[in-house]
């Protein structure tokens, strides 16, 4: 029996001139029928430092304040083998060259949400995604986003990605927490050194997962998948 499967997706510095060199995709993928116990896990941990259940957890908000906390989600993400991640970086958007190939930026964005997803899409499971609500734009970058995907996978009639929809972050903890974790891989691209506390856990993600964060992992890494694209 086919598998129903939810990913949440976020992006940082997605933007064409939004002067970061580094761009990054993310997304977390977990089997649907774990979500509640996955949402009363994070639930606990927010409980257990003290923070209201409807505390957004952020990359943004990392602060030696609230370290414990953020090293405690890294770790639930990596002890919970029911939670995989997968994310695309973009080391350089300056290197980038539209006008060769005949596309615009939103063109190559969708191009690289594909090559984000088309290794945690399994034609034997059911999908649905969710994305972080960013601008105005949203609605129409999800549905032409839903398109280009079954296409791509020739689900025509859609019975594999069932679903793309957008969603508010401060609501759902899964983007969240891939929020986190991109995050973490775009302040070590942009080789940013502003934060102790952000580098503390840019460290155990390191230590977690045993991967640079530089560099691309095997493609069928399962738990923390890395995909560093560079333009040809």
């Amino acid at each position: 029996m086919a598998g129903l499967i939810n990913i949440y997706c976020d992006e940082s510095c997605h933007l064409e001139n939004d002067g970061q060199p580094a761009m990054v995709l993310g997304a977390i993928s977990i089997p649907e029928s774990k979500l509640n116990e996955i949402k009363s896990r994070i639930a606990d941990i927010r409980r257990r430092h003290k923070m209201s259940p409807q505390f957004e957890f952020k990359w943004t908000k990392v602060s030696p304040a609230k370290l414990g906390l953020y090293q405690d989600l890294i770790d639930y993400f990596f002890d919970d083998d029911d939670i995989s991640f997968r994310c695309v970086v973009i080391p350089d958007k300056a290197a980038l060259s539209h006008g060769i190939y005949k596309q615009t930026h939103d063109d190559w964005y969708y191009q690289m949400y594909f090559k984000l997803l088309k290794y945690m899409v399994n034609p034997n499971n059911k999908y649905q995604i969710y994305l972080d609500i960013k601008d105005t734009r949203s609605k129409e970058k999800v549905a032409r986003l839903h398109d280009v995907l079954c296409d791509n996978s020739l689900d025509f009639s859609r019975n594999i990605i069932q679903k793309v929809q957008q969603v508010r972050s401060h609501e759902v903890a899964l983007v969240q927490l891939s929020d986190l974790l991109i995050g973490a891989i775009s302040y070590k691209a942009r080789k940013l050194e502003s934060s102790l506390a952000k580098q503390e856990i840019v460290d155990r993600i390191i230590k977690r997962s045993r991967y640079s964060l530089s560099q691309s992992t095997l493609p069928n890494e399962s738990k923390f998948n890395i995909f560093v694209w560079q333009a040809d």
